[in-house]
């Protein structure tokens, strides 16, 4: 067990509304405490102190004031109380009643599918938050396991194929064959689909053409659909469009185009925090809110992306 802790303390201005979600967010995607309102507590581990120096660097940023405070209780009972708080126990519980439940064998194969994708997500956001793991994390992990594994069986030999944690395996595609394609996602595109979307200009597709859909079921057959629900790239276990995009066309050994993809993964809600995205989101936030027109929203985004991979890859 640990004995030393470390605390993020922090104050933002009312004005900084946006700065403060993104706290709230990042804070409880890496199950930190809240010992009151700006005061956050995680074991003192180097992953820990490296996550609350970026959330404090951010929140300065901001205007706002933050400090880090390795912290230690002085009477017997305090830390068994602060260990108390960080027992996933009752998550793993749920987590487990839902897999024994889900009668997979009754489901379509997609159902099916798409249920084992929805388990290993949460199992993936509550390990993200199990600083002291022990057995019921293992016993979740093999149960999910097993259900993947008897769903492999089942999978007919044209089917997608699938990983031990229910992810669709990536396959590798020749950029050559997307060529001069017509390129479909949500109209009014967010974080994901503008860095999908210049990924696709700059390294996969330089012909590329878009179209904005107001619905996903307005994409035509012809047109590659990406980053919405039933999109031939999408989210995966893990890992948002862009993520999908570049391991699927092998670019995932640059080094730019990596932390780009760490930064989108964080924007959208997920992975470890990162210095740049409070600045990120407050240009690409201005971009969307003052140019109504998506393509001419996707070129200003697309100079934002080119600027950062230079940086990135120059950093790396």
């Amino acid at each position: 067990m640990e004995n030393a802790w470390v605390t993020l303390i922090a104050s933002l201005p009312t004005s900084q509304s946006g700065a403060r979600m993104r706290l709230w967010r990042a804070v409880k995607a890496v199950g930190a405490v809240a010992l009151r309102d700006g005061a956050y507590l995680l074991p003192d581990t180097p992953p820990c102190r490296k996550t609350f120096s970026v959330l404090a660097e951010d929140v300065r940023k901001c205007e706002g004031e933050a400090w880090l405070v390795k912290v230690e209780p002085l009477d017997a009972g305090g830390a068994p109380a602060w260990w108390a708080s960080f027992d996933r126990s009752s998550e793993y519980s749920a987590l487990i009643e839902e897999a024994r439940s889900a009668k997979l064998d009754e489901l379509t194969l997609a159902q099916a599918a798409r249920k084992m994708q929805t388990l290993w997500r949460r199992h993936s956001q509550v390990v993200q938050t199990d600083h002291f793991p022990g057995e019921p994390q293992r016993v979740s992990a093999e149960l999910l396991e097993k259900l993947q594994e008897t769903l492999s069986r089942r999978q007919s030999p044209d089917g997608p194929p699938v990983g031990p944690r229910g992810e669709a395996r990536i396959e590798r595609l020749d950029a050559a064959a997307f060529r001069g394609r017509i390129w479909a996602t949500r109209a009014r595109p967010w974080v994901d689909g503008l860095a999908g979307a210049w990924l696709i200009r700059r390294c996969i597709d330089q012909d590329a053409r878009f179209r904005w859909l107001a619905r996903p079921g307005d994409c035509r057959p012809a047109w590659i659909g990406f980053d919405f629900d039933g999109a031939r790239f999408n989210h995966a276990v893990g890992r948002v469009t862009f993520g999908a995009l570049l391991a699927s066309f092998g670019l995932d050994g640059d080094p730019g185009l990596r932390r780009v993809g760490e930064l989108v993964l964080f924007l959208e809600g997920g992975g470890s925090p990162v210095r740049e995205a409070s600045g990120i989101e407050a240009a690409l936030t201005g971009l969307r809110d003052h140019l109504a027109d998506d393509d001419t929203l996707l070129d200003a985004a697309c100079a934002v992306f080119d600027g950062l991979r230079k940086a990135f890859g120059a950093s790396a």
